[in-house]
């Protein structure tokens, strides 16, 4: 076993998380690397076909692991399998609320249609994953539980108003939850990356080109999947609150923080330029 984690490991030696929207993506890349340190994972994904080929994988390397098919939108179907991970290996050490889809739009172009499907995955997903999990996490005395927004949440740009506010709101219930669960000895952390290459634009609902802009981003990124759960895993472990990825983004977060008007300006300034080339 490699042990990159030794951290993470030291706190929760009985290694046992449980991961949303694990089929893919960021997800996936986080049942990976706790896999290779030999963590019990439970994995959550809507999507069958991936869910199935990812514990037939999983399986043969060796991997301790259940899966279970369902849908973070539907409390009781995310509550059941969370209570059936815990109950099948007496408890829960770390939950990731990870499942997440892709919007753009403006407030004019997104439909009320896609505002309700947008806020049910990435808002009410994570409170059904917070929901399903600190029950067990209150009865270890311990835990973590990492909610994954996106730079977004504090970038706030244009064109992309429904994914901007749901991942905003994912940042102030984690912030929320870090005084709340402070009592029961779990700690919250939420990550905040900058894009990366995965298969999240595959969901996008939004006009063409909110599509081509998002597409743009994410094939220009030199910040790889395989790092960013790498430096979550790592910077949770550290006891960071809030885990803004990579780290040359942090000083977007600090201005954000300190200069906001400043900020805000020089995203419609960034916003304009793109538009133009």
């Amino acid at each position: 076993m490699s042990e990159r984690f030794t951290r993470l490991n030291a706190r929760f030696p009985r290694k046992r998380v449980f991961i949303t929207g694990a089929g893919s993506g960021l997800g996936l890349e986080l049942a990976k690397q706790l896999a290779g340190d030999g963590w019990t994972l439970g994995l959550f994904d809507r999507n069958l076909e991936r869910l199935t080929s990812v514990e037939a994988a999983f399986t043969e390397a060796g991997v301790q692991l259940v899966a279970y098919p369902g849908d973070v939108t539907q409390a009781d179907e995310l509550t059941v399998a969370v209570n059936s991970f815990a109950a099948t290996h007496d408890g829960l050490d770390v939950m990731i609320n990870n499942a997440g889809v892709a919007g753009g739009g403006s407030m004019m172009e997104v439909s009320l249609e896609d505002w309700r499907w947008i806020i049910d995955i990435n808002l009410m997903g994570v409170v059904h994953g917070a929901r399903a999990a600190i029950p067990h996490l209150q009865r270890n005395g311990s835990g973590l539980m990492i909610n994954v927004a996106s730079a977004a949440a504090f970038a706030s740009a244009p064109g992309m108003i429904s994914y901007n506010a749901t991942k905003a709101a994912v940042v102030s219930i984690s912030e929320t939850l870090v005084n709340e669960l402070r009592p029961i000895g779990t700690q919250v952390s939420v990550a905040m990356p900058t894009f990366f290459r995965s298969s999240l634009l595959e969901t996008l609902r939004g006009p063409e080109h909110a599509r081509m802009r998002a597409n743009e981003a994410m094939q220009s990124s030199q910040y790889p999947v395989e790092q960013a759960a790498r430096d979550l895993l790592t910077e949770s472990a550290d006891g960071r609150t809030y885990i803004v990825l990579p780290k040359s983004a942090r000083m977007m977060w600090r201005m954000k923080r300190w200069m906001p008007l400043r900020f805000l300006a020089q995203v419609r300034g960034l916003t304009q330029r793109r538009a133009a080339d």
